[in-house]
């Protein structure tokens, strides 16, 4: 009687099928995943073309059911966000640069938030504008695109403008929103201030005749003339409603 030999035999085939699996998955996982670099890449290509109106980024990141809020609050789907990107007009250029990104991605969504600095060069004219966008990533059948976005634009503060400083004595004097709330309005014979109550005096910077803001402060305000030629009134207006203080 022959004798057997145990022999432990390893099904080699098996472990190399699991083997191969295993790599497919983490190749696929690998290629899956998004870093905020690569986000930032994609942004940028996608402010870069702006300025020759160039669709195919936003045609390519952009997913078919995105929603976009735009600065002046207007809501785009996707196929008027796509229609909107046109060239400048001749005798305009300008780019826009991504700085200050931060990220948090998870899983199949990725949330890249970032400021755009706009630099616009209209006849040899530089203008600058500040903007903060956030966009929402989303991964789908193996791909990135945006699902969600929102612009807001920075205030920035207007130039300020030359004017006759020998008629800030017009405007001087006290001015009356209600019984009780008072504010003043001074000058030193230099600049025009105003203060409201106990409140720390506040300079108001010249734009343009009877037109003044305050640093930092988004708004304008405004003197009013009556029929006689004389200040009756002082206007402050923020996001085109007025407030008329009537000087007493």
């Amino acid at each position: 009687m022959q004798k057997r030999t145990s022999v432990c035999v390893f099904p080699t085939f098996g472990f190399l099928a699991i083997a191969l699996t295993l790599l497919t998955l983490t190749a696929c996982r690998a290629k899956n995943v998004i870093t905020q670099d690569e986000l930032v890449q994609r942004t940028q290509e996608l402010v870069d073309s702006v300025a020759g109106g160039d669709q195919t980024p936003w045609k390519k990141y952009f997913a078919e059911d995105a929603m976009f809020f735009d600065e002046r609050g207007e809501n785009m789907n996707k196929s008027a966000l796509v229609a909107g990107i046109t060239p400048l007009p001749a005798g305009h250029s300008g780019n826009i640069k991504v700085v200050k990104a931060q990220s948090h991605i998870e899983r199949n969504v990725a949330i890249l938030s970032y400021d755009l600095d706009e630099t616009e060069i209209i006849y040899g004219q530089n203008e600058k504008a500040r903007y903060h966008e956030t966009d929402t990533w989303m991964r789908r059948n193996g791909q990135w695109q945006i699902i969600a976005g929102q612009v807001l634009r920075y205030y920035e503060d207007p130039a300020p403008g030359k004017v006759d400083r020998a008629k800030f004595a017009e405007y001087v004097g006290t001015y009356e929103l209600a019984p009780g709330d008072r504010l003043t309005v001074s000058t030193d014979g230099q600049d025009l201030y105003r203060q409201r109550g106990d409140q720390p005096k506040g300079q108001l910077i010249p734009e343009a005749t009877d037109i003044f803001f305050r640093k930092g402060i988004e708004g304008r305000i405004l003197f009013r003339h009556a029929d006689s030629g004389k200040v009756d009134a002082l206007i402050d207006r923020r996001n085109n409603e007025d407030a008329v203080w009537k000087k007493v």
